[in-house]
């Protein structure tokens, strides 16, 4: 018997390299994807907004995502009964009507989802996209709120700290923003710089609730991540409908529902499908400071890339402003230990994030993905 544990021990160290050497690129591959997705999403609803010519129409958009999501986690159920088109139709016949009453539940957070979605688009097409990118941050703020209001959670004092220090650095940026409203806007009489910045505070308060409201209803369920976008699919394309008829029914009824669509376009819609599916599965193998240097790099790259696409001017204030979120989101991604300390890097390659990963534009919290922090469960 000892014979044998020596020689398993053996073999385990001989491939705890290999295994360790895939987890850490996986890691940084994570990352990159993280990365591109916050970034590019912003950038690109900014630069199809800002478009010369027809412009499309923001409420089809947001539909057809809702509906290539569905299309998404359907293949994958599919793809989990393994292509068995008996057991998918039973098994979501069984999940969506015959247990309506859990269905219904979704009916909020995607009601909210689907007013978030639509509020981005106009707060990108009236905001610069760096600024758009430092002030969406707020939603860690409200998140982080919710969640204590909510779910009772409990925050460090780094964490305290670090959610001050993210409002102040937002605040800044709208103070050099107000001063220097005419160029943040690039003399646009299109764009309203009021409109912008109401849009994308209400969506972060709308993104923090719908994202506890989700991850306290995943928390009672053993449903499924994917079944869960299913619903929330559901009911994000009838209210994304009802949306479209209600503000451009008559726009759409004239030109068409796929009028303005370029290829551009397209690909920010699939971004916006397939993004936060992406980031769901990724964020398996991203710790939770991996997962806050890429939001902060988001937020570098978008500024560069304003800088050469759309013109924008950063200034001393802006960078001190942007400086703060930026060291705001990494303190507050940092792990809890037991005791309300944070946990040393070195063991939080597999921690948890403050925020819940979420799926499908805000999706919900992915609880298989959840390890343990210093050998204790995360308090909920």
């Amino acid at each position: 018997m000892a014979a044998g544990s020596h020689s398993n021990t053996g073999e385990e160290r001989a491939a705890n390299p290999g295994q360790s050497e895939a987890n850490r690129r996986l890691k940084y591959i994570s990352l990159a994807v993280l990365v591109v997705q916050n970034a590019s999403l912003i950038l690109s609803i900014r630069y199809v907004r800002t478009l010369p010519g027809d412009r499309f129409v923001a409420t089809s958009a947001v539909v057809m995502a809702e509906v290539l999501k569905v299309l998404t986690c359907l293949l994958i159920i599919l793809l989990q009964k393994r292509c068995s088109l008996k057991d998918t139709f039973v098994f979501l016949l069984d999940s969506i009507l015959f247990q309506y009453k859990d269905t219904l539940k979704l009916a909020v957070p995607s009601l909210i989802y689907t007013l978030q979605n639509n509020l981005q688009y106009i707060a990108i097409s009236n905001l610069p996209a760096a600024t758009f990118q430092v002030t969406y941050q707020l939603k860690i703020l409200t998140t982080a709120l919710f969640s204590v209001m909510m779910l009772r959670k409990s925050l460090s004092r780094v964490q305290w700290v670090s959610l001050l220090l993210l409002f102040a650095g937002v605040a800044i940026v709208q103070v050099q923003q107000e001063g220097n409203k005419e160029a943040s806007v690039a003399n646009d009489s299109d764009q309203n710089y009021t409109v912008g910045l109401v849009a994308v505070v209400i969506s972060c308060l709308s993104s923090g609730f719908a994202g506890v409201y989700f991850e306290k209803i995943l928390k009672g369920s053993s449903a499924s991540v994917w079944m869960r976008n299913v619903q929330l699919g559901v009911f994000g394309t009838a209210l994304g409908l009802l949306g479209l008829w209600w503000n451009d029914g008559a726009a759409v009824a004239e030109r068409g529902f796929l009028f303005g669509y370029t290829d551009m376009v397209w690909c920010v819609i699939f971004n916006q499908a397939f993004g936060g599916l992406l980031v769901a599965v990724v964020v398996k193998y991203a710790d939770n400071i991996l997962k806050g240097f890429a939001t902060s790099f988001s937020i570098v790259v978008s500024t560069v890339m304003s800088v050469y696409l759309f013109g924008f001017h950063v200034d001393l204030l802006f960078s001190a402003g942007a400086g703060l979120v930026i060291g705001a989101v990494y303190m507050y991604s940092l792990p809890k230990a037991p005791g309300g300390a944070l946990c040393p890097s070195s063991s939080s390659s597999s921690s948890a994030s403050s925020e819940p990963p979420r799926a499908a534009g805000g999706g919900g919290e992915l609880e298989a993905f959840l390890p343990k922090c210093a050998g204790k469960e995360k308090g909920s």
